[in-house]
């Protein structure tokens, strides 16, 4: 399954990444590697989920122009199977390119702003664990407290090494 936004939020993300075309049951009609002229809106995030196939088809890739493995050619694998569908990611999703290091710092002051001012850890695996029940209250306060303690000994190695 592939991910995708809805749209561009900035003009120039088309020209870093793959754009894909697709019926309303997700089934992807085409997908294009960095196109100079997109033939759709929709940008190919790269969050992938494959079947165990994948293995098979990323061995018998070609490289492309620029030397490369294009997860755009095994893409088109699933494509030509008929076993390509896309999940549009919804309103008020944030979808944030980190493939420069300019798109990398704004990811992170996003992701610092939004943790600061709603109180909120982004992406944090122990209340992920917590919600589906892989562990208890007391087990989710443990692993808090263990992780607030891991990042203190990390900040005072890093003070100590600056001094």
């Amino acid at each position: 399954m592939l991910l995708c936004p809805p749209y561009f939020s900035k003009p120039t993300w088309r020209f870093q990444c793959g754009v894909v075309e697709f019926e309303r049951d997700g089934l992807v009609l085409s997908i294009e590697g960095k196109p100079a002229q997109p033939s759709s809106k929709y940008a190919v995030t790269g969050l992938y989920f494959f079947d165990d196939k994948v293995t098979c088809g990323a061995k018998n890739l070609k490289r492309s122009r620029r030397g490369e493995l294009e997860i755009t050619d095994l893409n088109r694998l699933y494509l030509k199977d008929g076993e390509l569908h896309v999940k549009v990611v919804g309103h008020g999703t944030a979808w944030l390119d980190t493939g420069t290091s300019d798109s990398l710092l704004e990811a992170s002051q996003f992701t610092q702003t939004i943790e600061q001012r709603q109180g909120l850890k982004i992406a944090c695996s122990e209340e992920t664990a917590f919600r589906l029940g892989y562990v208890s209250r007391s087990e989710l306060t443990r692993l808090i407290k263990n992780s607030e303690a891991v990042a203190m000994e990390i900040t005072c190695r890093a003070s100590s090494m600056v001094k």
